[in-house]
């Protein structure tokens, strides 16, 4: 009985503070769960990035826009009072997205609810998670909690696969979600799930609430160091979104050694000053004599690598060009937006297109003339005809009709979760990469 007053009393409060779907002004922590995979592998990274601005971007702009949307599908869903917001980035495809997360969001509920449990669902849940990191808390996309269960859902827009094994976003979220839910549930496991519809991935880790507890406690020391702003940087593919990346010492030092290490002896090199004198002391890679290699099928030319040396370097060229794309990101900013002289370089204006200023002028002013040919008919999307529709009937009316051709093809990591192509079989069904 005490257990139902408690649930009631969590939902009294949720229905009284009433849903804020405005997630570009929430307020972040230090060190936050979205960033704990830098934070935890480079310490001082958190208080170094204190120094620069969080600008946003199109992309990021683009995420909080379909995570609102997210949240308003699983709040009506839930019978909640709530509007439904309004967004220039809500296209076909974005809320596609979002539809793909509620439906995955509802199904967990089904389940629960299949096996006799009464699931509380929370949407936007602030956690907090400041007993392992100082001042840690952030905001789960759902949070669903019932008799010995916890399930924490996130949301990804991107393209970049993530993972849900030992994500340490998710963990810091689940421990949030024991720190407030377990004396209710009395909690023996967490399911924590990442739903990635752009590329199709949707991933769950489970733990048991002691390998959870166990492991918050082993980060303990790390994130007190990182509140600290003590510790090494240690640059990694977790730099990849650290605001404090263009002028990191440590990711400037890593590029450079990985470039003199694959391609050439910087030190010494052929555009450095007096290179001609210090190659009559130590012999480089365009003085040694050249050896054909008489091993491989395809023929080398002298000066050349071979394309098994080139697939070697592949993972060394991600690291390089991400840090070059960051510095140029960085330095076009300050002179475009700050007006800083950058020398050698000037800012133009890239080109645009043409647009009307006024539309319904335009329509006025051209029925006034006699052109009255000016609108476009096109047929309603496939989306569009399935809301209209129905599932049900849209299959049975359409669906002989619909088909998924293949995407086009690219080249990424082993890690990618994407099942490889047998291109011996699909020289005419795929387009190839350009």
């Amino acid at each position: 009985m005490r257990k139902k007053n408690v649930i009631k009393e969590i939902i009294t409060i949720r229905e009284r503070d009433g849903p804020k779907l405005d997630h570009a002004s929430r307020k972040h922590a230090l060190l936050t769960a979205s960033g704990s995979e830098r934070w935890r592998n480079c310490p001082p990274s958190a208080r170094l990035e204190e120094h620069f601005p969080n600008e946003s971007s199109a992309y990021a702009e683009e995420g909080t826009a379909v995570h609102e949307y997210c949240e308003y599908l699983v709040r009506r869903d839930l019978h909640e009072r709530v509007r439904m917001p309004q967004s220039d980035f809500y296209t076909e495809e974005m809320l596609g997205y979002a539809e793909i997360y509620r439906q995955y969001v509802l199904e967990q509920v089904e389940k629960l609810r299949q096996e006799g449990l009464n699931p509380l669902v929370l949407v936007e849940e602030r956690l907090d998670f400041s007993n392992i990191v100082p001042e840690g808390f952030g905001t789960g996309d759902c949070l669903i909690a019932a008799e010995g269960k916890l399930h924490v859902i996130d949301y990804k827009n991107g393209y970049h696969y993530v993972s849900s094994d030992h994500n340490s976003q998710l963990m810091l979220y689940g421990i949030g979600a024991l720190n407030a839910y377990d004396y209710v549930f009395d909690v023996k496991e967490i399911s924590m799930t990442i739903v990635q519809p752009r590329i199709e991935n949707i991933s769950t880790f489970t733990c048991s609430k002691e390998e959870l507890v166990s492991w918050g406690e082993s980060i303990k020391p790390i994130a007190q160091m990182a509140f600290e702003g003590k510790g090494e940087q240690h640059p990694g593919d977790w730099c990849r979104f650290c605001r404090a990346k263009p002028v990191c010492k440590a990711c400037m030092e890593e590029a450079l050694a990985l470039a003199r290490e694959e391609f050439l002896d910087l030190d010494v090199g052929a555009l450095a000053e007096g290179a001609a004198e210090a190659a009559e002391a130590e012999e480089t890679d365009a003085t040694a004599p050249y050896n054909a290699d008489t091993s491989t099928p395809v023929f080398k030319v002298p000066g050349l690598v071979s394309f098994a040396e080139l697939v070697k370097v592949l993972p060394t060229l991600n690291r390089i060009s991400s840090w070059i794309e960051s510095v140029f990101a960085f330095v076009s900013g300050e002179a475009i937006n700050h007006g800083v002289p950058v020398e050698g370089y000037k800012v133009v204006e890239g080109r645009s297109k043409r647009i009307f200023t006024d539309t319904k002028s335009v329509i006025k002013a051209a029925e006034s003339e006699g052109y009255t040919d000016i609108y476009k008919q096109e047929l309603l999307t496939l989306t569009e005809f399935e809301k209209m529709m129905g599932k049900k009937k849209f299959a049975e009316i359409l669906g002989q009709y619909v088909t998924k051709p293949p995407g086009k093809l690219a080249l990424v990591p082993e890690s990618d979760p994407r099942p490889a192509v047998d291109l011996s079989t699909a020289a005419d069904e795929f387009e190839a990469l350009e």
